[in-house]
């Protein structure tokens, strides 16, 4: 709408009341041109960011060796969560085929992914998240895992401590399993996932709470390119945020 009314002044005042019509179209011919390339740009920004997804994944699975029958469960889990098409599922499980390759480039796919997605954090955070899930499925994050997830973690322009927070976040929130941690560890883990710790104030705790749950917000997170197929991940992160508060709140008995 607005390139129309721009075009259309322009014409009127270059052209008279005869170049205003002109001007018109011409303007909603451009606003069309760069939804059209705008639209492309996301989609294929989208369809890279799963392929690296799946690619990064089957390598840092197979990191510790061997691809366990549980991580195996974890990225068919996450084709059912992602809502992915017969056509989509076929193309993750090439690339995660692609990643436990020998010859897989790590750092090439992590590079595709920071050019793309380039000053998203919260994105990359929420991509690592996906593969700690993975990785975590048997209950432990194996060091070769850990070492390669950090790997992957300072291409996208994150630290160590980005990928400490997510994995933190992944075992205070774990329930109904047997290697569920005790309170004390899922505390420490708490504060960890927040960023913070157990010296934190009040003050602090929630401050870093509120500005962790905007930043991943999953409409902020849509707006950066996140593929409306991990939208539900995207929310579970935003509850598991919320647990890992709860469980402090809980312990330092404030409202």
């Amino acid at each position: 709408m607005a390139f129309g009314f721009i075009g259309a002044i322009l014409g009127l005042v270059f052209g008279g009341t005869r170049g205003f019509l002109p001007g018109a179209i011409i303007g909603y011919g451009v606003a069309w041109v760069l939804r059209a390339t705008l639209g492309r740009g996301v989609r294929a920004m989208q369809a890279q960011f799963l392929q690296s997804t799946f690619a990064i994944m089957g390598a840092i699975c197979k990191a510790d060796g061997v691809v366990t029958r549980d991580e195996i469960g974890v990225v068919q889990a996450t084709f059912d969560r992602l809502q992915l098409s017969n056509q989509q599922r076929e193309t993750a499980k090439a690339a995660f085929n692609r990643g436990k390759a020998t010859d897989f480039d790590l750092d090439a796919e992590a590079d595709k992914l920071a050019r793309i997605q380039f000053g998203r954090a919260p994105l990359f955070q929420l991509f690592l998240q996906i593969q700690c899930m993975a990785v975590a499925a048997d209950g432990n994050v194996h060091p070769a895992e850990h070492e390669m997830l950090v790997r992957v973690a300072r291409r996208l322009g994150l630290a160590e401590r980005d990928v400490a927070q997510l994995e933190a976040l992944l075992r205070a929130t774990a329930t109904g399993r047997s290697s569920t941690p005790a309170f004390g560890a899922r505390l420490n883990d708490a504060y960890t996932a927040l960023g913070l710790t157990a010296g934190a104030s009040v003050a602090e705790i929630k401050r870093s709470y509120r500005r962790l749950m905007s930043r991943n917000h999953p409409d902020k997170l849509a707006a950066k390119g996140l593929p409306d197929s991990m939208r539900e991940v995207a929310e579970e992160r935003s509850r598991e945020i919320n647990v890992a508060y709860e469980i402090i709140k809980g312990a330092r008995k404030f409202s």
